[in-house]
């Protein structure tokens, strides 16, 4: 006998999930018939493709009983691939994600929200210990004689001992708590299968006795009975006047482990020269793994209805990973390899014309269900921003669906809405991009903007200063950000050559005492209230940019300097221009100057690189003020 500790994140799982934080306790059972489900689902591809599995005995199935006495328990065996000793301690003691901690992490202590986060994280076999004071697994691995029973109270640690079993496959028997004894009962099993698992594609069968009445209502004796007790049909090669929402519900919560309802769902069959079923759902919160990089890919791959791979990436893009369900081909062959796969011709036509379907699916939400396309894109408007820039053939339809927040209208709006919203002779789309959303609105960049009702798209997403300008243009029309220089076309009226004249000393005095601090130093277009922005270079990257650089580990980066744009009508530049050569209004013009900068770059979210020498500037410049 092995004792075993559980993993740490396992424990503190299993003490939220003990605590009742699943809102129906039923789910445990369609937890682990699904589980059941995938073990029966790997086997049966192994006898069609391996030649050491098929020659094997294989009776697709899974058996319900239950133990009704004192002692109540429920009992789930399957037929499927089983476990050996050392998958036992993989697959029961450990989450086998790195991202794990991540997600424990995010545990808040309020129960409502945590029920949703390990809803979404998936725990499967552990909804067990909802329902029970004491687990037993006993499993046979396909293939191997040797068998092993896991054993534990969900307090920290399991048993492991060698036993035996007639064949393979894998049988769960759960000793019932108090809150899992009322499903110790025929109708209570029949109800919860029938609700979640009706669908799944292999028998479940449940064993239980019947009482034997004679006509005067006495009890004669009793009759073993075994009855299957689901459909076993593929839900999704059914047709979809056939099935109900409820249908298409439960079943999504058995193939995705979720607790929650789908946002919604796209069952779609294709004939002709390729034959295929795909069923896709959306959930109602983005998967928490959605941005690791050993994110769980939500889309089962089936062939002819025989379970190939559920941990394959490359069946759908990465930028609709969220996406969960089912794609069976009728084209390709059963022994399809990942490698293969990957460059198999089939798979791509169907992967090319499901990303079409799917695409097309949100437009059609976006333009006849505004509420729950603004829903999907409270949750999914970074992957589809993603895939601005990975997905070149479907570029426009991804244009028209990512939404922007904007400093013309509440909420999100599309590049469409902001078009048709454009001023007569507005020359571009302009936006904004930053860190947070309140300090973008509220910088002096938009002023003139402002003042001109020229909308402005506010950018606050990190991945926005990568893929927007890789865009260019929107509908011919052009994408520019205003905290470049060359984005005042529509800001520009008649120069006032006289006063760019009058000025162009004092921009020659702030450009001396800034020296190398500045790439250069200008008259600006683009302010109304404040005296000085920062701008950058058309060919330089933005501070925002030069940020996230950094953060992906390139230090060595060029300095990039910004460029300094004074308000010429601004009352401290004519000050600065009253001055004359003195020492002291030298003086007191470099410490204006450096003020000047550092204010911009204060309200742009940059930090001061010198605090002490802006204090005392400032101390200088408040002091003579006085």
């Amino acid at each position: 006998m092995a004792t075993h500790q559980f993993q740490t994140e396992v424990s503190q799982l299993l003490n939220l999930i003990v605590h009742s934080l699943y809102s129906h306790k039923e789910i445990f059972l369609r937890e682990l018939v699904s589980n059941s489900s995938d073990a029966i689902d790997k086997l049966k591809y192994l006898t069609m493709t391996d030649d050491a599995y098929k020659s094997l005995q294989f009776d697709p199935r899974i058996d319900i009983s239950f133990d009704e006495t004192n002692h109540k328990s429920i009992t789930i065996a399957d037929t499927g691939i089983g476990m050996n000793e050392a998958e036992l301690v993989e697959n029961l003691g450990t989450i086998a994600k790195s991202g794990t901690k991540g997600f424990v992490a995010q545990l808040t202590g309020d129960a409502k929200k945590d029920s949703n986060l390990i809803g979404q994280f998936g725990v499967g076999f552990y909804s067990a210990f909802m329902v029970a004071d004491k687990v037993e697994v006993t499993s046979r691995k396909a293939g191997e004689e040797s068998a092993y029973r896991w054993v534990s109270d969900g307090k920290g640690e399991f048993e492991i001992t060698p036993t035996e079993m007639d064949s393979f496959g894998t049988t769960i028997t759960l000793h019932l708590n108090d809150e899992g004894k009322e499903y110790a009962n025929r109708w209570q099993i029949q109800d919860v299968v029938k609700k979640y698992s009706d669908h799944i594609a292999f028998p479940i069968y449940l064993r239980y006795t019947k009482s034997e009445y004679d006509d005067k209502g006495k009890e004669k004796g009793k009759e073993e009975k075994l009855e299957q007790i689901n459909a076993a049909s593929a839900l999704w090669k059914q047709g979809k006047t056939a099935l109900s929402d409820d249908d298409y519900k439960n079943f999504y919560k058995t193939i995705s482990h979720d607790s929650e309802d789908p946002l919604f769902w796209l069952h779609t069959k294709a004939e002709g020269t390729l034959e295929y079923t795909t069923l896709f759902y959306v959930p109602s919160q983005a998967p928490f793994d959605m941005y690791q990089v050993d994110y769980r890919p939500g889309v089962k791959l089936y062939v002819q209805r025989v379970f190939i791979t559920d941990d394959e990436k490359e069946l759908m893009p990465t930028y609709l990973r969220f996406l969960r369900g089912i794609i069976d081909s009728e084209d390709l062959p059963l022994n399809v390899s990942r490698e293969i796969l990957q460059e198999n011709r089939v798979m791509a036509s169907i992967r090319s014309a499901s990303v079409k379907k799917v695409l097309g699916e949100l437009q059609r939400i976006a333009l006849e269900d505004k509420e729950l396309y603004t829903k999907f894109i409270a949750q999914y408007n970074r992957p589809l921003k993603e895939g601005l820039y990975q997905d070149y053939a479907n570029r426009d339809a991804l244009m028209d669906l990512v939404r922007f927040k904007s400093t013309s209208v509440d909420g999100y709006t599309s590049l469409d809405e902001y078009k048709q919203r454009m001023l007569g002779d507005q020359k571009a789309i302009y936006y904004i991009t930053g860190d947070d959303e309140q300090t973008l609105r509220n910088s002096p960049l938009l002023e003139a903007y402002r003042k001109k009702e020229i909308e402005v798209l506010i950018m606050d997403d990190d991945f926005d200063e990568v893929v927007i300008p890789t865009l260019g243009k929107y509908k011919e029309t052009d994408l520019k950000a205003v905290n470049r220089a060359d984005a005042g076309d529509d800001l520009k009226e008649k120069a006032d050559k006289g006063k760019e004249k009058e000025l162009k000393p004092v921009v020659e005095r702030i450009k001396k005492a800034l020296g190398d601090r500045v790439k250069d130093v200008r008259l600006s277009i683009r302010l109304a209230d404040s005296p000085s922005c920062i701008v950058v270079d058309d060919a330089d990257p933005t501070m925002k940019m030069q940020s996230l650089l950094k953060a992906m580990g390139q230090k060595d980066l060029p300095d990039v300097k910004p460029i300094l744009e004074i308000n010429p009508d601004h009352a401290i530049v004519a000050k600065l221009a009253s001055l004359g050569d003195s020492q002291s209004d030298q003086e007191f013009v470099d410490d204006v100057s450096f003020l000047l900068l550092d204010q911009a770059l204060l309200v742009e979210g940059a930090p001061v690189k010198q605090p002490a020498d802006f204090v005392k500037r400032l101390n200088r410049v408040v002091g003579r003020a006085l």
